[in-house]
């Protein structure tokens, strides 16, 4: 385990050597966090471009200590985060480990069945911040009252990119899922988008994962027989959709399709939380001092992470607070926001705690656009045209 603290400016560092500088300093109040990283596995991608770093998510954890910090010190509050890495066999023992510390605020970096395992040890003794898991179920049929949501559904996901296809008139689709679980489950949600806003799936094709090296020296030769071969005399279509969480095809379908159509979904433009491209609503300043911090460009793990912590920043900020129970119910009520370089203050939904967010679409290098789409209404707000709504959804947090 590592814990990481807040960095005290230095040009504090004078008064913090006076008597009431150590005073003040023994008075603050310790908000104690973590980020519980569950790996899932060495599964390689496949572009060597895309290897996850060793500190993914922990380097996002980190800049949001500082910010918190940064407010902290005023407040008379001291940040404090640790980082844990565990596998799914040890998960819920490091939990019971961060709650018998003391921490009762969990980042979490999961899969879905882990995610609940922990959100049922954890109980009402800790809040569970799911940081990763897209899993739609998590904030339907199997949501918990002890979870909030700041990474984005695959409906979330789904429903920015659709609003966009059917904006352009891109409406017929050419759907490929992959043939793992995760790849059927953004299919499942892909489906159910494209009927929710009007658009049509003429044909499906699932690319099936025979196995094999995904990265060889003569990959690109096999890929431009395969692929072509793969799509040829499809019904006819505005766009191809791929559905390959698990990254085994559709970062070849670019350019190797048989007909010349643009690709969306899990290549091409793809629907993300976050982009190191984006440099709207003051984001430039955040990416650069991200930068300076991790010596790389922010991913959304990173920023997702990060979105995590800054609730309990923000909640601590404004209750003036840091018992787990006040911090906890201002999380949960509708004064709640967070302000997250999106243009707009980011709310929890009460219904199944899933954090309202817009989603942006990215194409490689730049930001294409960024959802919902401003012809898509909502007699509340237009982000709850993103994901499952409050009328639609199974979730019971009671």
């Amino acid at each position: 385990m590592k814990r990481f603290a807040g960095p005290i400016l230095a040009s504090l560092g004078i008064a913090l050597l006076s008597p009431l500088g150590a005073m003040a300093q023994d008075a603050a109040q310790p908000v104690r966090a973590a980020v519980l990283r569950v790996e899932r596995g060495p599964e390689l991608p496949i572009s060597r471009l895309d290897l996850p770093p060793d500190d993914l998510g922990f380097a996002g954890g980190r800049l949001a200590t500082e910010d918190n910090q940064t407010t902290g010190r005023f407040m008379g509050q001291d940040f404090t985060t640790e980082d844990v890495d565990a596998d799914p066999d040890t998960a819920v023992q490091a939990l019971e480990t961060l709650i018998a510390d003391g921490t009762t605020f969990i980042a979490v970096m999961a899969g879905p069945d882990t995610l609940l395992a922990l959100a049922d040890a954890a109980g009402d003794r800790a809040l569970i911040v799911n940081a990763t898991a897209q899993d739609t179920r998590l904030r339907e049929a199997d949501c918990r009252a002890n979870v909030m949501h700041v990474a984005p559904s695959r409906a979330m996901l789904a429903d920015a990119l659709t609003q966009f296809l059917v904006w352009k008139k891109w409406t017929d689709w050419l759907l490929v899922p992959g043939s793992h679980p995760e790849d059927a489950l953004m299919a499942d949600a892909y489906r159910a988008s494209a009927k929710k806003f009007g658009a049509r799936i003429v044909e499906e094709r699932v690319f099936e994962d025979t196995g094999g090296a995904r990265r060889t020296d003569t990959g690109h030769v096999l890929v431009q027989r395969q692929m072509p071969v793969f799509t040829q005399r499809a019904e006819a279509h505005d766009v191809l959709v791929a559905a390959d969480e698990a990254d085994v095809f559709a970062a070849y379908l670019p350019y190797q399709s048989w007909d010349p159509r643009p690709v969306a979904g899990s290549a091409g433009l793809r629907p993300m939380s976050w982009h190191p491209a984006l440099e709207a609503w003051g984001a430039t300043q955040f990416q650069r001092r991200f930068e300076r911090a991790a010596g790389r460009t922010m991913r959304p793990e990173d920023y997702q992470v990060w979105m995590a912590l800054r609730v309990l920043g923000e909640a601590a900020t404004r209750t003036k607070a840091t018992d787990f129970a006040t911090l906890r119910d201002y999380i949960l009520s509708p004064a709640f926001e967070l302000a997250a370089f999106k243009g707009q203050k980011l709310t929890f939904r009460p219904w199944n705690h899933q954090l309202r967010q817009p989603v942006v679409l990215a194409a490689d290098r730049v930001i294409v656009s960024v959802s919902p789409q401003e012809e898509f209404l909502h007699r509340v707000s237009r982000l709850d045209t993103l994901g499952v709504d409050e009328p639609e959804t199974t979730c019971d947090l009671n």
